[in-house]
């Protein structure tokens, strides 16, 4: 199925979640947040999180400074 990860598209197998995708993605989730569809979603939710076809999202890593 279909989603779009920070503007690129990209298949993944169905019924796959946020955990799932970001090692796929070989992204670790110290410090990262993670939007689907224009919602937060916490990082407790992202093991029972299921992807939908078309979902949106936006990965978001901290950065220190300012």
């Amino acid at each position: 199925m279909k989603i779009v990860v920070n503007s690129k598209e990209m298949e993944i197998p169905e019924n796959y979640t946020v955990t799932q995708l970001l090692a796929q993605l070989q992204i670790s989730s110290q410090g990262m947040a993670v939007g689907v569809n224009n919602k937060l979603i916490t990082r407790n939710e992202w093991d029972k999180f299921v992807l939908k076809e078309n979902d949106q999202l936006v990965i978001i890593k901290a950065a220190c400074g300012g």
